[in-house]
């Protein structure tokens, strides 16, 4: 008969040895797709960020030009020193114009930065055409006749944005045209201030701009700039969509690319420009093969490690049957005690047959009693946090809470988009939403938050926040964002794809109520005016007075 030692050894190596296998295979799927998807909702995020970026630069431009429209000054043409004066210091104060000039209502240039193009006739140029007709911003574009007049240092062609905007009279009729060019390196400027943080997580980052009009590269590797780029991720961003894909480029490698489309900033409309960062699939995929090694290691270091407790327990199991009378001593004083069923040795078959019989009761009940409490604090259906549970997170936190050192940010969520959905796919799409909108949020939880489920589609999101109000809310607006994006992502439900939003309300404890009810009220109050605004936005409580 073999040894109980022996056996023990062979069987626990052989154990580990399966169950690492089988983890391995497990995990090393289900990683792969972790890690792409994390590292694509990372890129799709950086592109989102260039994208706005680039809409909150261009609106800000075009507000300025716009500001400078309504001074007297440009009200009296027949004053062109004290009105290119004027233009001088704007460009002096926004260095990204590279030329300004003031064209009167028959198209000629009265005056302009460095004089350029005084006394010209620029009437048939679309800067002047729509100009005179309202608010315009043209595409990217080489502007011949600048290029030979502006310095160039680098000799490459020069690329422009145009923005203008007409100059009423006193009867509100147009009396001129502001017209401004702005340099296309300021997108690089742009470029860089995004991408330089990234490059120490990400390495081989590659970030391009794509126009709308013919899908041409405007900013990009220098061989790229003004080809085509016939991509999925293209069409699917001028869709309106933001997300990543893993996709053959024309180059024939693969790249995981986020994508993200640039709509515009308040009253600005935006260009439609696609905006891609895109990184090699090896090097993103990278931390997989990393992985897999740590796998391995684990994997031996556990069925040594195992193998050699395997000879210690048997040892001590193999002792007489006083040693299993001691355990069960143990066990009647209330010691955690593992007592094992060995089939094969008959002198403590019956001894330990009993024993495990009254620790698998005891454990069924006490685990009976621990679902039953798990059940009462979380939602049925998303598994989330309910009501209840809230009340006892609330009441384990709030008491000791120091302002001085944190707030918490109470956001209330409402999905926009769901009864729609509801009622076209019927309740149990609708219930499978839910459970995915509930994975997301809780996904993207802070260490000491918590996500509830109120009822129906809302919820509650509540995350530590800084001290000052100020950096709290900040930090609030910034992460009410990162939800809006999230959810807003297409979910598949029944193999379809379902799109929508929420509108969130904000509130902080202690700075909007003493009582938790009222910070949720003031929350529920600017969701509701979330909702009024048009929807898939934040609004947060107004800040009592000192």
């Amino acid at each position: 008969m073999i040894k109980l030692r022996t056996f023990l050894m062979i069987a626990f190596s052989l154990f580990i040895i399966l169950l690492v296998t089988i983890l391995s295979i497990i995990m090393g799927r289900h990683s792969s797709r972790q890690i792409e998807g994390e590292i694509g909702h990372s890129l799709s995020g950086i592109a989102f960020q260039m994208s706005d970026k680039l809409d909150h630069f261009m609106w800000a431009r075009s507000g300025e030009i716009e500001l400078v429209t309504t001074l007297d000054t440009l009200k009296q043409p027949e004053r062109p020193e004290e009105i290119r004066h004027l233009l001088e210091q704007l460009r002096t104060s926004f260095p990204s114009f590279s030329w300004i000039g003031y064209l009167d209502d028959k198209g000629n240039v009265v005056a302009s930065t460095d004089k350029i193009l005084e006394g010209k006739n620029i009437a048939e140029r679309p800067v002047f055409k729509e100009g005179i007709k309202g608010e315009f911003i043209g595409d990217v574009h080489e502007a011949v006749l600048l290029s030979k007049l502006l310095p160039n240092p680098s000799g490459e062609p020069l690329q422009f944005v145009d923005i203008s905007t007409p100059v009423k009279g006193a009867d509100g009729q147009p009396i001129g045209v502001l017209a401004a060019h702005l340099s296309w390196e300021w997108s690089k400027e742009v470029q860089r201030t995004i991408l330089a943080p990234q490059l120490e997580h990400f390495r081989g980052l590659e970030l391009f701009i794509v126009s709308k009009s013919d899908n041409t590269v405007l900013l990009g590797p220098e061989e790229m700039v003004g080809q085509p780029l016939p991509l999925v991720s293209v069409k699917q961003a001028q869709e309106g969509r933001n997300g990543w894909d893993l996709i053959t480029w024309p180059d024939g490698k693969r790249y995981l690319t986020g994508y993200s489309y640039g709509n515009g900033y308040l009253d600005y409309e935006g260009l439609g420009w696609t905006v891609l960062v895109r990184q090699p699939e090896a090097v993103a995929l990278a931390p997989l093969k990393d992985l897999k090694n740590y796998f391995i290691i684990a994997g031996a270091i556990a069925t040594i490690f195992f193998a050699f407790l395997g000879s210690l327990l048997a040892e001590r199991i193999s002792r007489p049957i006083r040693g299993l009378t001691e355990a069960a001593d143990q066990l009647r004083a209330g010691d955690d005690v593992n007592i094992p069923e060995y089939r094969t040795f008959h002198d403590i078959y019956s001894l330990s047959t009993s024993l495990r019989s009254l620790v698998d009761s005891l454990s069924k009940t006490e685990s009976a009693l621990g679902n039953m409490k798990t059940l009462a604090h979380s939602d049925q259906l998303t598994g989330l946090p309910n009501r209840v549970a809230l009340e006892k997170y609330l009441e384990d936190t709030l008491p000791g809470m120091d302002p001085a050192k944190g707030k918490l940010a109470f956001m209330y969520i409402d999905l926009d988009g769901f009864k729609a959905v509801n009622d076209s796919l019927g309740h149990q799409s609708g219930d499978l939403l839910l459970q995915k909108v509930a994975q997301r949020l809780d996904s993207i939880r802070q260490p000491g938050g918590l996500a509830v489920r109120l009822g129906g589609d809302e919820f509650l999101f509540i995350s530590p926040a800084s001290p000052s109000i100020e950096e709290a809310r900040t930090e609030t607006e910034r992460l009410a964002n990162e939800l809006i994006a999230l959810l807003n992502q297409p979910f598949v439900i029944e193999l379809q794809m379902v799109t929508i939003g929420c509108s969130i309300g904000a509130a902080f404890y202690p700075d909007h109520g003493a009582h938790p009810n009222q910070i949720i009220q003031a929350a529920d109050d600017c969701l509701y005016l979330s909702k009024q605004a048009g929807k898939n936005r934040v609004t947060f409580a107004e800040t009592p007075p000192e």
